[in-house]
């Protein structure tokens, strides 16, 4: 049984990426899709997918293109069982380093976003209590 093969618009859809994100994702050798159609569109399988996600949650953590690249390739060796070397084990540390602290910041980021919809929230609630004609 074959593997099922997603089109480009349906993983756009489906990742909230658009097709012009993805292309420039293939044309730079990050997220290259299995295979293509007889008529040559991209067609993508769940690993392909699931390797768009993880390059799509890079960018909001502040990861370059080359910087996405290489951690990539760093982590595609790691599931092929190919050991790293030293420097490309520090690598991959400071990147996971990284990773967490930027997700920090993100999360602070959010809790304060939180706060100021609630408060929002909390006011127009108030604005039509009192006044059901200003809202």
């Amino acid at each position: 049984m074959s593997e099922q093969m997603f089109t480009i618009g349906r993983v756009a859809d489906r990742i909230d990426l658009s097709l012009r994100t993805i292309r420039f994702y293939d044309e730079a050798g990050i997220v290259v899709p299995s295979a293509r159609s007889a008529g040559g569109f991209r067609l993508y399988t769940e690993a392909d997918i699931d390797r768009l996600i993880q390059v799509k949650a890079m960018k909001p953590l502040g990861f370059t293109l080359d910087e996405t690249r290489e951690l990539m390739d760093l982590r595609d060796r790691l599931q092929t069982g190919d050991p790293l070397v030293s420097s490309e084990r520090a690598i991959l540390l400071s990147y996971a380093e990284r990773a967490e602290t930027e997700f920090r910041k993100r999360q602070h980021e959010l809790a304060d976003a939180r706060r100021l919809t609630n408060a929002l929230r909390a006011e127009l609630v108030e604005l039509r209590r009192t006044d059901p004609q200003l809202l």
